[in-house]
């Protein structure tokens, strides 16, 4: 796999909760450290996503935003 985005953590499929436009995936990508993607259905669907199943969470670093209290 070639990406060029600079953010990719290899994680397990911990969670997939399918909607009715949107899927919502949950993936483990360390002890204790979790990412959640909003994906479209039909992507969730030809990518095969099932819990246990490897995978790549791409972060564009366009799209990541901090926040503090």
């Amino acid at each position: 796999m070639q990406v060029s985005a600079r953010n990719a953590l290899k994680g397990t499929v911990k969670n997939v909760v399918v909607g009715s436009v949107n899927t919502e995936v949950t993936i483990q990508v360390a002890s204790g450290v979790e990412v959640t993607a909003i994906i479209t259905k039909s992507s969730a669907e030809n990518l095969k996503l099932t819990e246990g199943k490897e995978v790549h969470a791409i972060i564009k670093s366009s799209d990541v935003m901090i926040a503090v209290d």
